[in-house]
Parts: C-alpha cells; structure tokens; sequence
C-alpha cells in the first residue's frame, strides 16, 4: 500500500465515447451556467490557438516545481485521456513541456490542464493547453506526487474520470454521472440562446428576454 502523499491509484474507467462526442458540440459557457454559473476551473489560460479539449481526467498531484509523478502517470494514459496536473497554483519551474506532449500524444493524451507552469509553449500551438504561466525553467524530479487522487485545479476540485471540457472561455468539469443531464441542460440553454438571437434579429421594439430582467 502506498504511504499518503505517495499514492499511485488506478485509473477509473474512461467516459463513454459518444458522451465525449456530443459534448464536443456544446461550449463552456452552456455547461457553466447550468451549474449554477459558480462551479469551473478559474485562473488558467488557454495556451493553444486551435483544438477544443474534451475527455477523461487523468489527475496528477506535484510538489510544486517538480514532475517526477508526472513521468509515473505517462505509462498509465488510454486514449482519450486529460492530464489534469495540480502543481499547487507554483509558476516558477515549468512542469511539462514538448517532450512529455509528445510522448502523451502518442499514448492518446488529448489534452493538459496544468494548475501551474508549462514551457516550449509553441509547440502546444494545435494542441488543448491551460496552465496558470509559461517559464523557461524546467522541473526536478524528485517528488514526491499522488497520482488519480482528487486535486484542486483553479478552485476547482476535479477526480479522477470526472469529465473535462475546455474552449476559448475557458475549463469546466464534472462527474461521468452527471454528465447526461448535464449534456440536456445544455443543449436546452443553446436552444433558448438560439430563440434569443432570433428575437434580436426580428428588429422588434419588444424583447421578451429583456423584459423579464426589466
């Protein structure tokens, strides 16, 4: 049994494909205000200029500055896979960088969602990155790190399996099991927005959505 602080812990079963697929039609802010608009990864920029992320969290806790667990979770990446890495919000030593992409690209890894530093950012350009900084200094591998525990991202909690989508606005999560109301809900909200703009369209001096606020 691995001591607290040191734990290496299977990976949950991977979201169902179709899941992943369907969300990949819906943005961040339809997800963000069906959940209650107060729950969501804050603080991160996005690194990449193409590419949405959508998959299953792989979660990495780091001594701050270090990436030696990072290394321990490549060889546990499926397809379809995050690497959700709290690096505990540290920006002075980059935790990841080229050599880590690729090698995770080539295991299925879809994506990064780093709550600290990141480095040779470039090549991340076509690739789903949010990280708290860039930096040209690289990590230490000493540890020690905790590997598919829950970890703090952005003020949000995020376990391993829970569902990560990230956009232009941003990073959001939640539960495999929420995820198909999550998905109506939104789906609902694109259809009001779509009713919305609409009614903007039609030049009508009454707006029913601004009313009610009114």
């Amino acid at each position: 049994m691995s001591l607290i602080g040191h734990r290496v812990n299977p990976c949950p079963p991977l979201a169902d494909v179709a899941i992943i697929e369907a969300f990949k039609r819906v943005v961040t802010p339809h997800i963000s205000d069906n959940l209650a608009r107060h729950i969501g990864v804050r603080g991160l920029t996005r690194m990449n200029t193409k590419g949405k992320l959508v998959g299953t969290a792989l979660t990495i806790k780091t001594r701050p500055g270090d990436n030696l667990y990072i290394y321990k979770a490549l060889p546990l990446i499926r397809p379809g896979h995050v690497l959700v890495i709290d690096a505990q919000g540290d920006t002075n030593n980059a935790v990841i960088g080229e050599l880590i992409k690729l090698y995770a690209e080539s295991k299925g890894c879809v994506g990064y969602v780093v709550d600290g530093a990141i480095r040779d950012v470039a090549a991340f350009d076509a690739t789903p990155l949010y990280a708290r900084a860039v930096t040209h200094c690289g990590p230490y591998k000493s540890g020690p790190g905790e590997i598919n525990v829950p970890v703090s991202i952005g003020g949000q909690i995020i376990s391993p399996g829970d569902i990560i989508v990230g956009d232009e606005d941003g990073v959001v999560s939640f539960p495999q099991a929420d995820a198909v109301q999550i998905l109506k809900l939104a789906q609902a909200h694109e259809a009001l927005e779509e009713r919305v703009k609409a009614e903007i369209a039609s030049g009508s001096e009454a707006q029913s959505w601004l009313d009610k606020y009114l």
